[in-house]
């Protein structure tokens, strides 16, 4: 995925289900709770898998790249924001239902951008086919744009040309503008309207207002042609206050989750997005849990503390340097559902590759993948590659351990060849990322009230 790389970039888009007209209308106000209802969106998953090995590592790197230059840049001292809205084979979209009547649109889930935007087209009728993949705001009868001196418009960046702004002026908007790294931007108006969601009750909720960017003017391959994958914006799932998130959290508890089903499995299985608890507590799983902790200067991300690593019975070497975040936010380490790979501190990285080569007795490849440290021949392994793979886990802050499977950390690079899905982080300005491999057969709940992080194979995993 490709992020922003300044506080004025942007990111994060879902995909939302036909809801019929004929169904009945729940219209739930800022101040109601619904503790016991939550929604259950499906996560739909466009790109093949497994990606190819250039299509998972250009599109990560791009990734970071943009995820790196984003630390302590920041256009506004309130609330920065960083896109990391990743567009290529990692992406995951949720669908969304905008306005009235409601329009249908996809977005990418991305849990490292706070602002939720559409594509947007003036179009009011007889549309061209390339209009028809954008939200129409002037067929919705509750579509408005914030004004520049509103509130909500010192939440997001803004154009470096944009008008004065006229505090009497009943239409002086609220513009923003979101870069990325490649130079694509998206341009438009911060805007308020009326979405709308099935709930876990089996009835239509109405949500109004939610704000999000209207993108009038979109260019560059992060926002727009073929390696957008037909999504029509960002789905933002960070943790500032104007994420899609967030804006629920009055409704939903402020939590979300999402279980990533294992994609190897032929035909994929579902996976879901789940604003709000997700029912009773006598229902869920148990989870295990670790405080989500904060970076001042990445305050979007999800920052999670590393205390140590364990290859099979055996505790590796690290200093527990590697994994801190220093005074310049740099480090740390983020879990993020638009990376693919997962990215350790170069350190780290080494110590695992090293015991990983020493203990595997499985035949390297002559010839290795481009991208990849360590490749294995498992044609004439002489069992399964899960049962002959060492078990990679990390013990992470407030005691609990996170252990993914050998699948979740090794990715099928050709037939009968499987490499490390691990990538060194050699930048100083960099940071760790869990990818979304090694979250599979997971479901992993977003508390931010609770500033912690939930995770159980339970409930997830395909039988």
């Amino acid at each position: 995925m490709l992020m922003a790389f300044n506080s004025s970039h942007l990111s994060v888009v879902f995909t939302f289900l036909f809801f019929l007209l004929a169904l009945v209308v729940v219209v739930i106000p800022h101040s109601s709770a619904a503790a016991n209802h939550f929604l259950k969106l499906p996560l739909l998953h466009k790109n093949h898998y497994p990606p190819t090995s250039p299509e998972s590592l250009s599109a990560d790197n791009r990734r970071l790249s943009t995820l790196f230059s984003a630390i302590g840049k920041r256009s506004h001292a309130q609330l920065p924001l960083h896109s990391a809205a990743s567009f290529g084979s990692g992406q995951y979209l949720v669908s969304l239902h905008l306005g009235t009547p409601p329009q249908r649109l996809l977005l990418v889930a991305d849990t490292g951008s706070d602002l939720t935007w559409v594509s947007c087209s003036a179009c009011r009728s007889n549309c061209t086919p390339r209009a028809a993949a954008s939200f129409f705001p002037r067929q919705s009868a509750t579509f408005s744009p914030h004004h520049c001196f509103s509130p909500a418009c010192t939440l997001i960046p803004h154009p470096k040309k944009a008008p004065h702004c006229i505090h009497t002026r009943l239409h002086s908007t609220c513009r923003y503008e979101y870069s990325y790294s490649d130079g694509s931007v998206t341009s438009g108006f911060f805007s308020h309207e009326t979405t709308a969601f099935n709930t876990s009750a089996g009835k239509l909720l109405k949500f109004q207002p939610l704000s999000f960017g209207c993108g009038f003017w979109n260019s560059g391959p992060s926002v727009s042609g073929p390696s957008f994958n037909g999504a029509n914006g960002v789905m933002g799932l960070g943790r500032g206050p104007i994420s899609f998130s967030s804006q629920l959290g009055h409704q939903f508890g402020h939590k979300f989750s999402y279980c990533l089903m294992d994609y190897t499995l032929s035909p994929p299985p579902t996976s879901y997005l789940l604003i709000g608890g997700g029912g009773s507590a006598a229902a869920k799983p148990k989870l295990s849990y670790t405080p989500l902790l904060r970076n001042p200067l990445s305050p979007t991300f999800y920052y999670i503390g590393i205390e140590n690593v364990i290859v099979n019975d055996t505790k590796l070497p690290i200093s527990p340097s590697v994994w801190a975040i220093d005074e310049s936010g740099n480090g740390g380490t983020v879990v993020d559902s638009g990376t693919t790979l997962t990215f350790l501190a170069e350190p780290a990285y080494k110590k695992i590759l090293a015991i990983f080569e020493r203990l595997v007795k499985l035949p390297t490849l002559s010839e290795p993948i481009p991208g990849f440290d360590l490749c294995l021949n498992v044609s004439n392994g002489g069992g399964s590659p899960g049962t002959i793979l060492p078990q990679l886990s990390f013990q992470l802050a407030g005691g609990s351990v996170f252990s993914p499977p050998p699948r979740n950390y090794f990715i099928d690079a050709a037939e009968d060849v499987k490499c490390l899905a691990l990538q060194p982080v050699a930048s100083a300005a960099g940071f760790s990322v869990i990818g979304n491999l090694m979250q599979q057969g997971y479901t992993f709940e977003f508390d931010k009230d609770r500033a912690r992080l939930g995770f159980t194979r339970r409930g997830c995993a395909v039988q």
